[in-house]
């Protein structure tokens, strides 16, 4: 297996898998194992997980954004909670670790492309995502609303009107109160329909453009 064999391959890829590799090329498994180490070593290849990689900027012809990337790595998944919450605008912080959900036990990858985290829901749960464009890709991101849900959910205690106002949340205008109310139903748990009607009463108390008080 040569080089240029393998970014005619997956050059057109966010990132690849050994699996992809193995099946592509007649070598033996052992031998593009330890091909693919010496590429890692001198910076050809980059390794994302076991068994999964991705190529250098220069040999990729399609970004790696990270956010595109957490789809990848650990399947099922959603983009959600905290990392979600930013990039909806509704908390000010920027957010440096790629939150996800997932129906699989929880996993947390730290890699060159940076820190992915996938927090477990059971499967009843695991729903009101969309798909949004990032970076020339789709990409499945919690709706605003689930977003809210999935990390008051995972987080513990009760979320009171004080903790809520801690968060500072913003662009209130954003959140489809209906569906909110909708969503945190479908977890019949009563924790969360306290915190969403808690939640939009403070939303309705002030401007679209403003932080809960």
């Amino acid at each position: 297996m040569q080089y240029s064999d393998l970014t005619s391959l997956v050059g057109g890829l966010v990132c690849f898998d050994l699996q992809l590799i193995v099946q592509a090329f007649p070598d033996r498994r052992p031998a593009i194992l330890l091909q693919l180490s010496r590429w890692a070593a001198q910076g050809k290849v980059i390794p994302l997980r076991r068994g999964m990689y991705t190529l250098p900027d220069r040999g990729r012809s399609v970004s790696c954004d990270p956010a595109v990337l957490a789809q990848h790595l650990y399947r099922p998944s959603y983009l959600s909670g905290l990392w979600a919450l930013g990039f909806y605008d509704l908390i000010p912080e920027r957010v440096v670790v790629y939150t996800s959900v997932t129906t699989r036990q929880p996993k947390r990858f730290d890699n060159p492309c940076g820190f992915f985290e996938y927090r477990h829901l059971k499967q009843p749960f695991f729903f009101g995502s969309q798909q949004v464009a990032v970076s020339g890709s789709t990409v499945p991101i919690a709706r605003p609303e689930k977003a809210l849900l999935d990390h008051w959910h995972l987080s513990a205690g009760e979320w009171t009107v004080d903790r809520l106002a801690e968060m500072r949340y913003q662009n209130v205008a954003a959140v489809d109160h209906s569906l909110l109310q909708e969503y945190a139903a479908r977890f019949k748990r009563p924790r969360l329909l306290r915190a969403a009607d808690r939640w939009i009463r403070l939303a309705q108390e002030c401007d679209a453009g403003e932080l809960i008080p």
